[in-house]
């Protein structure tokens, strides 16, 4: 029987919050007892930061993800549009040329021209492009490289390529990708297909060098377990909130009007929140797979994701009415608003609870509240790894053994993950200065 997606909306919407208001009920206790040790308001963001709003976040998501009953994919026939593909490299040497075969292996039906726009690296990039260039014959894509004489930005890079960009849409990949087969296709046929005010749909980005070490395990169940479930939910109500710039596709009079990707740290999250707030909509491709780098050591970990939540603290700033501009997507909206107070509560007093309760026996702050957080956080996980797995089985691809990462992931992820955007906000919220770079 065929739901209404606004009806699957409201009904998660109703039982998170049934279940939200449930979990303050039995928090009061908790409350009262952080009250009458500590200064008000830390009682409140305390109960707050750690239960109520982590709660509603995972019910609402777990309402959701039973409530998503899809018709089964069906692929339908297309006029295959001409393609630009724009690649921002700086300091790629060691990965360029593997994306750049990627990209040349792709059995598009259309004329897919691709530009890489080295900016000011100082490595051999700008020669490795040129000899993948030399060495491949066209075959329904031709390849140019364009030189910034000195780093600028990625986003700087991406806008110069945006100003030689003739085709109705243009699609980003980072020089350290890898696309799956058919990916281009899968994406362009998205948003051909698609609902015409859709603006941009964000490929299904994954992690291709998982089996490097334990920081990379880790990142690997994040982006196949955490982030794209998160991309299929926001789907699901109309609006993904981040067309990525690892690979996504746009509307290219879309992006035009915001005069290109800004430059900001998040540059990718400020545009596609530009693109909502001209009331376009922004779509998930969850068959167009492809596999990136991400960071080895946690010093990259750290700044890559201090970069990230940067970014959406800019994408408030730079877009505050989206506050107010209510649509489905919203509450994922209203929910990242809060995510310096889950974060900042998270590495402020629920680690230093979790010590005082192991090694002190002291449950002021980590006791029953927090531990029936855990049955939710479960079932929640359970529901995402079945999806993901569907969806892999699908298309030909299997979920990597990983068991021991996916335990610490549960465990740890966390706490190693809060430092870095809970820094990332207050440098943003501080106007501190920037730094672009890479991963």
């Amino acid at each position: 029987m065929y739901v209404y997606v606004r009806v699957k909306f409201t009904l998660a919407l109703i039982l998170s919050g049934l279940w939200t208001l449930t979990s303050i009920y039995l928090a009061i206790p908790w409350y009262v007892g952080l009250s009458a040790r500590m200064y008000h308001p830390l009682p409140a963001l305390i109960v707050l930061g750690l239960a109520i709003i982590p709660g509603w976040a995972m019910s609402f998501m777990i309402f959701s993800l039973l409530l998503d009953r899809r018709p089964k994919y069906v692929e339908k026939p297309f006029v295959a549009p001409p393609l630009t593909l724009l690649i921002a490299a700086y300091n790629e040497e060691d990965k360029i040329f593997d994306t750049l075969m990627s990209v040349w292996l792709q059995q598009y039906p259309a004329h897919v021209r691709v530009v890489v726009i080295d900016d000011g690296s100082t490595d051999r990039t700008a020669e490795k492009v040129m000899e993948f260039i030399q060495q491949h014959p066209t075959t329904g894509k031709s390849f140019e490289l364009i030189r910034h004489q000195e780093n600028m930005c990625k986003a700087a890079a991406l806008s110069t390529g945006l100003e030689t960009v003739t085709t109705e849409f243009v699609i980003t990949i980072d020089a350290d990708s890898y696309l799956y087969e058919r990916a281009i296709e899968n994406l362009a046929r998205n948003i051909v297909l698609g609902p015409k005010q859709t603006a941009a749909v964000a490929g299904n980005v994954l992690v291709r060098n998982s089996r490097e070490n334990m920081m990379t395990k880790l990142q690997e169940w994040d982006y196949f377990h955490g982030i794209a479930v998160i991309k299929r939910v926001q789907s699901l109500y109309q609006g993904t909130l981040v067309a990525q710039g690892a690979f996504s596709i746009y509307r290219t009079a879309a992006v035009k009007r915001l005069n290109g990707w800004p430059p900001k740290i998040g540059e990718d999250i400020v545009l596609t929140w530009g693109l909502r707030d001209l009331g376009y909509r922004v779509g998930y491709a969850e068959n167009a797979f492809c596999f990136t780098m991400v960071p080895e050591t946690y010093r990259q970990f750290f700044r890559q994701r201090k970069r990230w939540s940067r970014g959406l603290i800019e994408a408030f700033k730079s877009y505050p009415s989206t506050l107010v501009k209510v649509r489905m997507n919203s509450p994922f909206i209203w929910y990242n608003l809060f995510f310096p107070l889950v974060d900042s509560a998270y590495l402020l007093f629920f680690l230093p609870g979790l010590i005082a309760a192991i090694f002190f026996q002291n449950y002021l702050i980590v006791g029953m509240m927090t531990v029936l957080l855990l049955p939710l956080a479960l079932i929640a996980n359970g529901l995402f790894y079945w999806q993901q797995k569907r969806i892999f089985s699908e298309y030909g691809l299997k979920v990597r053994m990983n068991p021991f990462g996916f335990f610490v992931y549960l465990l740890g992820y966390q706490a190693i993950m809060a430092p870095a955007t809970v820094t990332g906000y207050l440098s943003e919220i501080l106007n501190m200065a920037k730094k672009w770079g890479t991963k």
